[in-house]
């Protein structure tokens, strides 16, 4: 190969010299005007005039031209048009100059600055060498196959792209950022900072580095970076009934169901990803309550960035298994956006395909009619047919000190990622007794309860009454419940002195809340509906007693109230009293 491609050399390099040490003619006998073989542009002309030492090293008609705007090109010749191909396509294949080197006009080309002294563009005539010759059929077999020919040259390039639009230029420099070539303002501006990004990618991806793309670099470019949404089928959606149009995944997600203010789209396939819009009509007050609603939501995970703004609010929730994004916006009495829901690890497609949806939202006429999807299925652990998060495991509790620390049992918070009061307090556990079963919180932030509990000193009597305030059903009826009840025995059932025992009916959920005489003082603490293992029998319960749960209290740093005094409440008062103090204690995953 290498005697190949000296061969040739001396075929294209000596025969000019020849031609000038014979005396041969110096101007064109042909009517068609010579053109050269661009191999090289450089963004400095330090580096072209180093780069043109170097080509003259191994090649004859080594030429270097300023190309304007601080470029500079290496080309050889100059040569007939089709002896020029020739060249372009034997060299090209035999690795002698780069692929994408093409040919170029001399009109291209302005002052010539190598070799030293110069000036063929004032008489570009000088006789034409011999094309070399095509290389031996052994050759052509062990060679690459010869690239086709480049699109545009560098002036047909600019033409072109002085043709594009700012939003075009823009997306080309997007391109260019994303492509890692890029860290300038996208601005539509093709100053030094983009054209040696466009250089750089052409490098990147074996073009000549001219810093002019051509309309297939171009095409190139953006393809590569619109590969991302392959397969997932964009298409501008318009919905009439939700008033929005965006683009949407449609191989992916297809309309399912309305459900105000939702318009679902659930999954295709195997991809976990659905997209709502969100339509309704309201004021600002009204996207403020649907900021609040979806944190409330299954598919919006608890952690990550959200922001609430006057007229807008982002929701972000990130989890192990999957992303949600929910973009809403308020204008004029309309409230409008979307929610896309994604795998997560999928983070590019998902971030592209969220900038798209938001760039392609368009505002129709209307909102979603509140009457749409009156047929679907209404639970109370729906929200416009979205799963409510949900906790792992509820209880009751009540305030000990003024500050919100409360008092709940330890199963309430055993195993839990967070654990809140009442759904809207972050706490956290200060100290736990496995023993009594019994824990204390601390929320995260300072509260002002309604009433704290005052404990009882003098014992009750036998058979004397005493309510329990509790949320019986994890919190669905939105207040505790309080049931009535007896104190049937001051003791355990193995004569343990830290227990009472009641006859009075409650739920699981229960567990936790305050026992009360009548005057309202705390008697002891509710215990889960279990003991050493096994279910109680209905109308039997246990509570700790008030000295055990002092003791537990002074451990953690908090000083219980106390009374010696029994007063009588009316049932309602007695109920006010106790709603008051008692919490739901939520333990979540």
């Amino acid at each position: 190969m290498a005697r190949i491609v000296l061969a040739l050399l001396a075929a294209v390099l000596l025969y000019p010299t020849l031609a000038r040490a014979q005396g041969l003619p110096l101007t064109d006998t042909t009517s068609d005007p010579l053109v050269w073989v661009q191999i090289e542009a450089q963004p400095s002309l330090a580096e072209a005039q180093q780069s043109a030492r170097g080509y003259a090293g191994d090649l004859s008609d080594v030429n270097g031209f300023s190309l304007g705007r601080g470029w500079y090109a290496i080309a050889l010749g100059p040569y007939r048009r089709e002896e020029a191909e020739r060249v372009l396509q034997v060299y090209r294949r035999e690795g002698v100059i780069a692929r994408d080197s093409y040919i170029a006009e001399t009109s291209d080309y302005q002052r010539q600055f190598w070799p030293i002294g110069a000036n063929l563009l004032e008489q570009p005539t000088i006789a034409a060498a011999d094309a070399p010759d095509d290389p031996p059929d052994e050759a052509i077999a062990t060679s690459e196959p010869a690239l086709a020919p480049v699109d545009e040259t560098p002036r047909e390039a600019r033409a072109s792209e002085s043709l594009l639009d700012r939003q075009e230029r823009e997306q080309l420099q997007t391109a260019l950022k994303w492509a890692g070539v890029y860290g300038g303002a996208i601005d539509a501006a093709f100053g030094q900072g983009t054209r040696g990004a466009m250089a750089r990618w052409q490098n990147e991806n074996g073009f000549d580095a001219t810093g002019i793309l051509t309309t297939r670099q171009r095409a190139e470019l953006l393809r590569q970076y619109n590969a991302v949404f392959d397969g997932l089928g964009l298409e501008r959606v318009a919905d009439n009934a939700t008033g929005i149009a965006m683009q949407v995944p449609t191989s992916v997600v297809k309309f399912d169901r309305y459900e105000p203010p939702f318009a679902h789209f659930n999954p295709l396939g195997d991809l976990d990803a659905r997209v709502l819009l969100i339509s309704q009509g309201g004021d600002r007050n009204t996207m403020a309550g649907l900021y609040d609603i979806m944190q409330t939501l299954e598919i919006v995970p608890e952690t990550g960035p959200r922001s609430l703004e006057a007229d807008s609010f982002t929701l972000i929730g990130e989890g192990a298994l999957r992303i949600s994004h929910t973009q809403v916006w308020h204008r004029d009495g309309e409230i409008k956006g979307f929610t896309v829901i994604w795998p997560a690890g999928d983070e590019e497609r998902r971030n592209r395909l969220i900038q798209k949806m938001q760039d392609s939202f368009e505002w129709l006429p209307g909102t979603l009619d509140p009457a749409e999807g009156a047929q679907s299925e209404q639970r109370i652990n729906l929200i416009a047919g979205l799963e409510v998060r949900k906790p792992r495991l509820t209880r009751s509790g009540f305030y000990v000190d003024s500050g919100g620390a409360v008092l709940t049992t330890a199963d309430a918070v055993r195993q839990c990622g967070r654990i809140t009061i009442d759904d809207s307090y972050e706490a956290r556990v200060t100290l736990t007794d496995e023993a009594l079963g019994v824990a204390v919180l601390e929320p995260q932030q300072t509260l002002a309860p309604m009433e704290v509990a005052t404990f009882q000193e003098l014992a009750p009597r036998l058979m004397s009454d005493v309510a329990v305030a509790g949320y019986s059903y994890g919190g669905v009826l939105g207040a505790p419940t309080v049931t009535f009840g007896q104190v049937s025995d001051l003791k355990g059932l193995h004569g343990e002195s830290h227990l009472k025992r009641l006859t009075l009916s409650s739920l699981d959920g229960d567990a936790g809340g305050p026992v009360l005489d009548t005057g309202g003082a705390v008697l002891g603490m509710l215990l889960p509906h279990e003991l050493d293992g096994r279910s109680l029998p209905d109308g039997v319960s246990f509570a700790a007693t008030n000295g055990a749960l002092q003791d537990v209290l002074v451990r953690g740093g908090i000083t219980p109230r106390k009374t010696a005094q029994i007063d009588t409440l009316t049932p309602e008062s007695l109920t006010d009293h106790a709603s008051a103090m008692t919490v739901l204690v939520s333990c979540w995953e």
